[in-house]
């Protein structure tokens, strides 16, 4: 029962950093390029600033969430086991890019203004624009493959 309770908040969780990661992707990563400079960095400011908090929460829980699945998980050797270690490393890329590249981009943002906006910021979007859509798809693959355990599909 233990490892049922902390696999339904795991999924809780993933399904929400899932989500942050996937939905600001499906909104502007086809139409950013769209916006004018103002608007890309207001736009910018806005979603750091209201996911920056929530995240800073939510992903270490889920990491940690998915770290006691994994270690309650009862058979060791089984393939279920070696999916949830993998969905564990698909979120732990997700970080990765997250600490290395994407927040990195995004504080410069945060410090910008129309006047000290440098001449290469669409070659910054265009480059937070791959490397956002680098950490989305890990994170739907480590929730497709942490359901797939808890469902027991494998």
């Amino acid at each position: 029962m233990e490892s049922q309770l902390i696999q339904f908040i795991t999924l809780l969780l993933l399904l929400l950093v899932t989500g942050v990661f996937f939905g600001p992707w499906l909104a502007l990563h086809r139409s950013l390029h769209l916006f004018s400079k103002e608007e890309f960095i207001k736009i910018t400011k806005i979603l750091g600033a209201n996911l920056g908090r929530p995240m800073q929460i939510m992903m270490p829980l889920c990491i940690v969430f998915m770290l006691l699945s994994v270690i309650s998980f009862p058979q060791k050797s089984s393939v279920g086991f070696y999916v949830m270690v993998a969905s564990l490393i698909c979120i732990l890329i997700t970080l990765i890019v997250t600490l290395t590249t994407e927040l990195p981009i995004v504080n410069k943002i945060r410090e910008y203004t129309i006047e000290t906006l440098p001449a290469n910021w669409e070659a910054i979007r265009d480059k937070w624009v791959r490397f956002h859509a680098l950490r989305v798809f890990p994170a739907i693959l480590s929730f497709a493959l942490f359901i797939t355990v808890i469902l027991h599909i494998v």
